[in-house]
């Protein structure tokens, strides 16, 4: 395994040039395989459930739910405040900035984003919830796209470009991350489901997120700092596919069906991201199993 490790590991490198030794030994860094598994097994998982839960009753679920959105909120909070107050440290250009010119700064930038890396394989239980209470509507393409490549992006991010002008991006997502769990965690008791109003402005701060994100991105182009072209343009190319999916998915559930009901009242989908408990599932399921 080390051999099949060392030799993976040696074909990155040689394709991707040498990395940032300031992360050489954190964990789940040094060897993309771990990665790379957590992938294969989620997409396993994402084929392979709804068959498993086709002739079975679903799982409420919802003495998990509230902790697990609970302790999402919380890290998302927590990595929100940690990468504005790095940033200030560091005097951050917001129009370029190089991973190697914040001091101090960047040592901190990089300790949060690794915590921004490591969330990605938690936030994969959304699916795994989805599939346990046999909300197969809410596994969609748009759902696992984002899920599966997050968490391969962020592992390259963060042996390449761990700080620097890849802080944006993450800021602005653990805001709006504080913003969904709140919401999924929140719908997934009864009492507080009549009072939640902002699931589609949710969907409209993602979309606001992708676009700020790729016009900050693009500033690095327009004024180079030395920060590293070929991530810029791919970062772009990401954000232009997460525009378009994103914005469809908003089209397809607040605009053509804005009169239905199920679009009013499905407070667990946003995105298919989220996993509270929807109005429809209480329909179609009226006696789940209490996990």
């Amino acid at each position: 395994m080390e051999t099949f490790n060392y030799r993976v590991n040696t074909y990155i490198d040689s394709w991707m040039g040498p990395r940032d030794i300031r992360v050489r030994g954190w964990l789940l860094l040094d060897d993309y395989i771990p990665t790379l598994t957590f992938t294969i097994i989620y997409l396993l998982i994402v084929w392979i459930g709804p068959k498993y839960m086709k002739n079975r009753q679903p799982y409420s679920c919802r003495a998990l739910l509230v902790p697990y959105n609970l302790g999402l909120v919380l890290l998302s909070l927590y990595m929100f405040y940690e990468l504005v107050m790095s940033v200030y440290q560091g005097g951050y250009n917001f129009f370029c900035q190089n991973t190697h010119s914040g001091g101090e700064a960047d040592n901190r930038v990089m300790n949060v984003l690794w915590w921004y890396y490591f969330s990605k394989p938690i936030e994969l239980m959304d699916t795994f919830f989805f599939i346990l209470r046999k909300n197969n509507h809410q596994i969609t393409f748009l759902h696992v796209y984002h899920h599966s490549t997050m968490l391969n992006i962020w592992w390259f991010v963060m042996n390449w470009v761990p700080c620097g002008h890849s802080y944006f991006g993450a800021t602005f997502n653990s805001f709006i991350h504080v913003l969904m769990y709140s919401y999924s965690g929140l719908s997934a008791v009864p009492a507080f489901r009549p009072y939640l109003w902002w699931k589609k402005y949710i969907t409209q701060g993602q979309l606001i997120q992708f676009v700020l994100t790729m016009f900050q991105t693009s500033c690095a182009v327009v004024w180079p700092c030395g920060f590293p072209m070929g991530w810029l343009y791919f970062q772009i190319s990401y954000m232009i596919t997460l525009i378009l999916l994103f914005s469809n998915f908003y089209l397809q559930t607040y605009k053509r069906h804005s009169g239905s009901r199920k679009a009013d009242y499905s407070n667990g989908s946003i995105n298919g991201h989220s996993n509270g408990v929807t109005a429809s599932e209480k329909v179609k399921y009226r006696k789940p199993h209490a996990f």
